[in-house]
């Protein structure tokens, strides 16, 4: 009875885990795909806000502003309570956030933009929280980077769906309102199927703020944590400033592309990240090292970005640049394994924080500074091919940076450790 009872127990566990990782993959698909919608509908906010293209690319990268700083805070309260207790109250935030931001209110919108944010950080850390502390070792890059396809598919689905949507007649804020009223279901599923925390693990024996800055502090000293952090920034800019913000009009004012033509263009970047997430991790885990994954695909993606900024157009199809860029890009995931690797296993969330942190930081910080370079470059008049060449050059090398910066990367993968005889993850760190 007993050898056939913990079998059976054990495939229960591990199904209700898998069915919370779903769940929580398609609240990351939801708020992913309001991240990237305001690029199919930039004209209509414009218009219903009074503001320039500037200023709404402005009030929309508020959601960095909200999800950077909250990063750490979702991944020390991952450490510290659990899943259970913060990713449905994540996801109740971005459903309220969308909800504010469909008033057309300046004030609430910005409000409810910041929210969005803050709330739908809760979604990767979460899903990656589950990975690190149900699932296997030897396919944590697989699903890290399967969670992460979860979240392009949004985003692809927040231009390539959204903009026929908006297209065909419904109204920009009916939309945000009908977003905001998906999340509450969203919300409570995730309370239901997330498994309450094992109140046995290390962690849960030391909860405080003392063990939240033990974990802060160990992570942030770890060198290896700040270089995660930089490499998956600059490979992952090219994604959330140059396609989820200018992309469409990109394609429309230095191309002439028409809007539908241009959206669908656009959606093919994180619509190649579906493809490009999982099947990067699993390359890696294959092949048990993480280093030259990184730096095969950035080096793709620095030369994709490059012909399609200077290139001659009409040279390849019409989705195949972005396309490949997109692939290419999904490489900024693995870096989210990398950090779990190098540092204790009981500081995972508080680690994927981190790394989500530094990571968006970047998006938060240069968003606005494209912004205000490639107006101060047009002069504020009608832009053009050359205008978003000059302006998007410091993206190329930010690329070619994370190159160097992955070449004196730490290699953390299965096959390294075990080639060098190294420790376990995470041994050899301080203890707290």
């Amino acid at each position: 009875m007993t050898a056939t009872s913990q079998p059976s127990k054990s495939a229960t566990a591990n199904g209700v885990v898998m069915a919370a990782w779903l769940v929580t993959s398609v609240f990351y698909f939801y708020q992913y795909s309001m991240r990237s919608a305001p690029a199919v509908m930039m004209p209509d906010l414009t218009a219903a806000f009074g503001l320039t293209a500037v200023g709404v690319a402005s009030l929309v990268g508020l959601f960095y502003w909200g999800y950077a700083p909250f990063s750490l805070v979702a991944g020390v309260a991952m450490d510290q309570v659990g899943p259970r207790m913060v990713v449905p109250l994540g996801a109740a935030t971005v459903a309220v956030g969308a909800i504010l931001f469909s008033t057309g209110d300046q004030t609430m919108a910005s409000i409810g933009r910041f929210m969005q944010g803050a709330g739908g950080v809760f979604a990767l850390i979460g899903a990656v929280y589950l990975v690190s502390s149900y699932m296997p070792a030897s396919r944590a890059a697989t699903m890290i980077g399967a969670t992460q396809m979860f979240g392009m598919a949004g985003g692809s689905a927040g231009q390539f769906v959204v903009g026929p949507v908006i297209g065909s007649g419904v109204s920009w804020d009916s939309f945000w309102l009908g977003m905001g009223i998906i999340g509450v279901p969203i919300a409570i599923l995730l309370f239901v199927l997330i498994p309450g925390r094992d109140r046995t693990s290390a962690a849960a024996e030391k909860p405080g703020l003392r063990a939240a800055l033990g974990g802060f502090g160990a992570v942030f000293r770890n060198p290896q944590s700040i270089i995660c952090g930089l490499i998956a920034g600059l490979i992952f800019i090219p994604t959330t400033i140059f396609d989820m913000v200018w992309g469409v009009r990109f394609l429309q004012e230095a191309h002439g592309a028409p809007y539908e033509v241009a959206v669908l263009r656009s959606a093919a970047v994180p619509f190649g990240w579906i493809i490009g997430c999982p099947l990067l991790g699993w390359v890696s885990d294959r092949i048990g090292r993480r280093k030259p994954v990184i730096i095969g695909a950035a080096a793709i993606l620095l030369a994709t970005l490059t012909f399609g900024l200077f290139g001659p157009v009409n040279v390849f199809p019409p989705y195949f640049l972005a396309l490949v860029a997109g692939i290419a890009s999904g490489a900024a995931m693995i870096p989210y394994t990398v950090i779990k690797e190098a540092n204790r296993p009981e500081h995972s969330g508080t680690a994927t924080g981190v790394i989500n942190f530094i990571n968006f930081s970047l998006t938060a910080i240069f968003g606005p500074l494209f912004a205000a370079r490639l107006t101060r470059i047009s002069g504020g008049e009608v832009r053009d091919l050359a205008d978003y060449q000059a302006t998007f050059m410091p993206m190329l090398i930010g690329v070619a940076i994370a190159i160097g910066l992955t070449l004196v990367l730490r290699e953390t993968g299965p096959k390294a450790r075990k080639h060098v005889g190294g420790p376990p993850l995470g041994a050899g760190l301080p203890a707290e």
